[in-house]
């Protein structure tokens, strides 16, 4: 209904009044009495009729704050020194393995380290100059952190200022003692306020409050551990347990549990010793972080893309549950590998149904002595994988089946083998009709082609029906085709034919990924990409005619109208153009002969490339079947552009900014926003952690959207995300 001016005023000011006051519930008060989408929705209200009614517009409207007042966020300042992250370890093997690799590094020479309990908490730097504290910065991404300064100094445990007037950077974890968690969960349940769900999110929303007197008044604490730019005396912290001993001499509080080992025995024994005792502690602990003592050591050893060397983080155990195999079956992959997997009574584990482990591997049930009707403990590795830990052999009734490995596919029927060295068997048959739809299933997954409305069982109907031979065939399909399929009608068929034109136009790393090349993954598809980007032979400059959408070749006057309605009856939105692709562009056939020119030794000095990823490479383009499928690619007019491997065309708000996606967005699909965020220089999380830059929300958003909030971390609607990407 129209409003006129007299009745906008009214409701602009109640609408003022009410986000005003949802807003204070939640970023002062850190409580939540409606959702997300509602407070979004009043906001758009609130834009809507002041954009009509522009002489409405105050300074003080909800609609024109910027900063953290509004969205949580804080200036943000560049560390002095850039953060890592620390590789993990979820056992004693992982541990003697890092171990192994580090020794090398250091000629084999003696080697001391330093063990930390590691504390669930929020990563802080804390700057000094001359002795007096100045700043106080979160991780961020690393090179940048928020300035929460004005909520840290209320931590009593962090001195204002240090017992020697030293310039200093340190960093450590700011943390909430469990009794406090208690007591501020009671608080909230008396007021009927939702509860924090562990005292890392209450840390963070505490530290991440506009109102110092809120995170003042909740009881932080602090350990230091870790030290940056500094002018102190080298010798006072050319080794860690110095460095350690140093900070507690200035007046920074450190953890008094940390220990020095000269073996990595004595390092395992101290992990392990800590499974019980952490419970038993008065703060959340969730592993230990193994340091090389020596600072000497730790420049020798340097750093990976992500993780520096000379440390590593231990895990405890995660969440583990019993349950029962109730039977054991081989899947076969698209390389041929044959994998047991243990079908499980469903179990809750770490806050998912599970009713399903991979056993790996005929060694790993030999070794483990799986069996069917067995009672076995399972746990999430790394809090993602289950898998089968051990078995209760206690509970077994004599009634539990041993399992034998086929040797032959359970699929085709044909031979396996178990090549020297390998811990799987494989199919060695070239047609097996498993590796072909599971090829297919990964050239259409969402990392590769990701082509809207071509599933599963799409792709097996096609297979079914002899519609598609390989992975090329998918680009010659008519409208007609699709007709043959079960539940496909015009509508449905021209959505997936015009989906399936669209993706002619493909970034030269999703393309190597979606090729399914063996121990080629995604990070290493975007590494082989770059380099082959960077060698190409020839490039083509024939122009794209981006936004001219192809018909079927046959068909007639009449199913050309039934195409062309049943297009426009998509979602405009839905639909990308392409003109973000502003690189050259080039030819499945340019790569084919780029890569044939290539040396599997040149492919070794690409960084991340390993030998059985560039011995993979080079097998696959040297085999003729798939030489044959390059020129079918090239032939029904497949055209790549360099995306990632190119590198960004400018600095962006996005570029090196960490991005979480949730709910389903309107103007694209979530691959399609990965894509973006990743060709403009960003990079995607799957979980929102403090180096989140942005939660990207849109509709039916989920427990990430939720945990953003808790973190304080920056949450856009789908129309500031696509702003963002212009900027």
């Amino acid at each position: 209904m129209e409003v006129n001016r007299k009745q906008a005023e009214i409701r602009i000011k109640k609408l003022r009044e009410e986000i005003r006051k949802l807003n204070f519930d939640y970023f002062v008060l850190d409580k939540s009495s409606v959702s997300e989408a509602v407070r979004d929705s009043l906001k758009k209200e609130l834009k809507q009729l002041e954009n009509r009614f522009p002489d409405l517009i105050t300074p003080d409207s909800p609609t024109q704050r910027v900063g953290s007042a509004l969205s949580g966020r804080f200036a943000k300042i560049k560390h002095l020194t850039s953060k890592k992250s620390l590789e993990d370890a979820f056992s004693e093997q992982d541990i003697l393995q890092w171990h192994e690799r580090i020794k090398k590094l250091v000629l084999n020479e003696p080697v001391e380290f330093v063990c930390e309990i590691k504390i669930d908490g929020l990563n802080m730097t804390v700057h000094y100059i001359n002795g007096k504290f100045v700043r106080a910065l979160t991780r961020g991404d690393g090179t940048e952190g928020e300035d929460v300064t004005h909520t840290v100094k209320t931590i009593e445990s962090i001195p204002l200022e240090l017992n020697e007037p030293v310039s200093i950077e340190v960093s450590g974890e700011v943390y909430l003692p469990i009794k406090s968690f208690e007591k501020i969960n009671k608080k909230q349940k008396e007021k009927g306020e939702d509860l924090f769900a562990n005292p890392r999110n209450a840390a963070a929303g505490s530290i991440r409050q506009l109102d110092p007197q809120i995170a003042a008044s909740r009881e932080l604490d602090a350990f230091f551990y870790e030290l940056g730019q500094n002018n102190l005396n080298s010798s006072r912290t050319d080794t860690q347990e110095k460095t350690l001993k140093t900070f507690a001499l200035l007046g920074l509080k450190v953890n008094s549990e940390f220990r020095k080992f000269d073996s990595i025995d004595g390092v395992i024994k101290f992990c392990k010793s800590w499974h019980e005792k952490r419970n038993k502690m008065p703060y959340a602990i969730d592993g230990i972080v193994i340091k090389v003592n020596s600072r000497d050591q730790q420049k020798k050893m340097g750093f990976t893309a992500k993780f520096p060397r000379s440390m590593i983080a231990y895990k405890f155990p995660a969440e583990q549950s019993t349950t029962v195999v109730e039977d054991i079956q081989v899947q076969v992959g698209r390389t041929g590998a044959l994998t047991p997997v243990a079908h499980l009574k469903p179990v809750s584990v770490a806050g998912s149904v599970i009713s399903r482990a991979t056993l790996h591997n005929e060694d790993e049930i030999a070794k483990k002595d799986v069996r069917i009707g067995d009672t076995v403990i399972i746990q999430k590795a790394g809090d993602v994988i289950p898998e089968v830990v051990e078995v209760m052999k206690n509970l077994r009734t004599g009634r539990e089946k041993k399992f034998k490995f086929p040797h032959v596919c359970p699929v085709c029927g044909g031979r396996v083998e178990r090549k020297e060295g390998e811990a799987a068997y494989r199919c060695i048959n070239p047609n097996c009709s498993a590796q072909t739809r599971r090829g297919f299933y990964h050239f259409v997954s969402k990392d590769a082609f990701d082509i809207d409305g071509l599933g599963v069982s799409v792709i097996d109907d096609l297979l079914d029906f002899g519609l598609i031979k390989d992975s090329a065939d998918i680009f010659k399909l008519e409208i007609f085709d699709f007709y043959n399929l079960p539940l496909f009608k015009e509508k449905r068929a021209g959505n997936l034919y015009h989906a399936i034109q669209e993706k002619k136009y493909i970034s030269l790393e999703r393309f190597i990924y979606a090729l399914g090349i063996r121990y080629l993954g995604e990070k290493s598809s975007v590494d082989i990409a770059k380099y082959i980007y960077t060698n190409l032979k020839r490039v083509s400059k024939t122009p794209l005619n981006v936004g001219k959408k192809p018909v079927a070749r046959q068909a007639s006057l009449f199913e050309e109208e039934k195409l062309v309605s049943a297009s426009k009856s998509r979602t405009k939105e839905k639909t990308m153009t392409h003109e973000h692709v502003k690189e050259d562009i080039f030819t499945p056939l340019d790569v084919l002969e780029t890569v044939n020119s290539i040396k599997a030794d040149d492919l070794l000095n690409v960084e991340g490339i390993g030998d059985k990823v560039a011995e993979a490479v080079k097998e696959w383009f040297l085999v003729k079947s798939n030489t044959e499928l390059i020129k079918k690619f090239y032939k029904y007019g497949l055209v790549l552009y360099a995306g990632t491997a190119g590198g960004p065309a400018k600095k962006t708000k996005v570029t090196g900014k960490g991005f979480v996606l949730t709910g389903t967005l309107s103007t694209m699909t979530r691959s399609q926003a990965k894509a973006l965020i990743k060709e403009a220089g960003g990079d995607v999380h799957s979980s929102v952690s403090a180096k989140t830059d942005y939660v990207v929300v849109g509709k039916e958003a989920g427990g990430k959207l939720k945990k953003a909030k808790e973190l304080g971390v920056k949450i856009i609607d789908e129309e500031e995300f696509n702003s963002l990407l212009k900027s």
